[in-house]
């Protein structure tokens, strides 16, 4: 056997050093050379290696100390985009195993577009490369994602997806005073994922989570604003993402709703709210806030009533946030009956998504926020609503015209 002294190496040095073919210190609780390139040595795990997480802890802990990649794109296809420090011998296994996850299961389930599938598939993700605030953004909403599908480690995935959507949010920020036609893409994407992202984190009970108000919990998604804050960032980029690799996206033509005839219940009920708005309390500007608002929900019903498959039902049932004027987002958070009566409305579009993981609930949640901040005389307008969610019922689905419908 030839000694090997002559090279100061041990046998029992950790599993890092070994892969690299470096000398280990053997220092505890952990070696200075995981600790020089943060990462996890296995004196700090007490096991063979560290290598490969296999709990969520350990991702977490992963989540916390990578480095984000360069977002300049690579003027050759041979080399690949490397950020400046980077470890070959090191593999984020957490990330990659939430990387898997969105291009596997969670892309499919942002659209009920078949035809937009391969572009959340594909296309995003490679957006995501060059452009770190959206990679961050996938990564997060596959964590969310897990969190629910692994419900034994869903408080390590939310904090996980916490931290990266953080760490998007804040690049998100720096990026929007230079938004351009490279990166508008990326703009877009991570700004759809923004709204499925505050209806997917966990809501707490009792607190408004549908208005700007100080009131609510800082965590809580003031979905309303986000929303209409949301497409006011799209409008900005609109002409160059329309001709740009995610134009599939986008919604198809604008149908004309005027003469689309309504199951007969919620032709019914717009009229009443129709009613309520002439005599409501405010003055005049309030009162056509309402009614723009109640014009707007109308528009919304036709539209999930009638439409085609090459519409996305999310985006279609998300047209009546930025429609509504900025008048009747301020009597919603002032808590105006009238305003919560209309929200109240809104929540049978809502439930018309509650097949997806991240909007499961939301409606039943908001129609009890709703049934709480109103007294008793003003809950007799919300019965058709609550009654229409409590029961599950579809009341906006398709079907052929029967007696049942009548022009709205």
């Amino acid at each position: 056997m030839v000694s090997r002294r002559s090279h100061q190496k041990s046998r029992t040095g950790c599993a890092q050093c070994k892969k690299r073919r470096i000398k280990c210190d053997e220092a505890r609780p952990a070696c200075s050379n995981c600790i020089k390139h943060s990462i996890t040595c296995d004196f700090q795990a007490g096991s063979p290696s560290s290598a490969s997480p296999a709990h969520p802890p350990k991702l977490l802990k992963q989540a916390s100390s990578i480095k984000s990649p360069g977002s300049s794109r690579s003027s050759q296809r041979s080399k690949p985009v490397l950020s400046n420090g980077f470890d070959p011998g090191q593999l984020h296994m957490g990330d990659l195993e939430l990387l898997h996850q969105f291009v596997t299961s969670t892309c499919y389930t942002t659209s009920n577009r078949p035809d937009s599938h391969d572009l959340w598939r594909i296309t995003v993700p490679q957006e995501g490369f060059h452009h770190d605030f959206l990679m961050r953004g996938i990564l997060a909403i596959a964590a969310l994602h897990l969190s629910r599908l692994r419900p034994d480690g869903a408080a390590d995935y939310q904090n996980i997806a916490h931290s990266h959507q953080d760490k998007a949010l804040s690049m998100f920020q720096t990026a929007m005073t230079n938004m351009n036609e490279r990166n508008c893409h990326a703009f877009f994407a991570l700004s759809s994922l923004i709204v499925v992202y505050a209806f997917a984190s966990p809501r707490k009970p009792g607190t408004l989570a549908f208005t700007d108000d100080s009131q609510d919990s800082p965590g809580e998604a003031s979905w309303l604003p986000l929303i209409r804050g949301v497409n006011s960032i799209l409008q900005q980029v609109w002409p160059w993402v329309e001709s740009g690799p995610l134009r599939g996206l986008l919604q198809p033509g604008v149908i004309n709703t005027m003469d689309i005839r309504l199951p007969k219940p919620a032709s019914h009920q717009l009229k009443e709210l129709a009613g309520l708005c002439e005599t409501a309390a405010g003055g005049d500007e309030a009162v056509s806030a309402y009614q723009d608002a109640v014009k707007a929900l109308q528009k919304c019903y036709a539209k999930i009533f009638t439409r085609a498959s090459v519409e996305c039902e999310i985006g279609t049932a998300f047209t009546w946030p930025v429609e509504v004027p900025d008048k009747f987002i301020q009597l919603l958070n002032a808590r105006a009956p009238e305003a919560l009566v209309i929200l109240a409305h809104y929540c049978v579009v809502l439930h018309h998504l509650d097949d997806y993981w991240w909007m499961k609930g939301w409606a039943a949640h908001v129609m009890g926020n709703i049934y709480n901040e109103l007294n008793e005389s003003w809950r007799e307008w919300i019965q058709w609503p609550s009654d229409t969610i409590a029961q599950n019922e579809r009341c906006l689905v398709w079907r052929p015209l029967s007696p049942d419908m009548i022009p709205t």
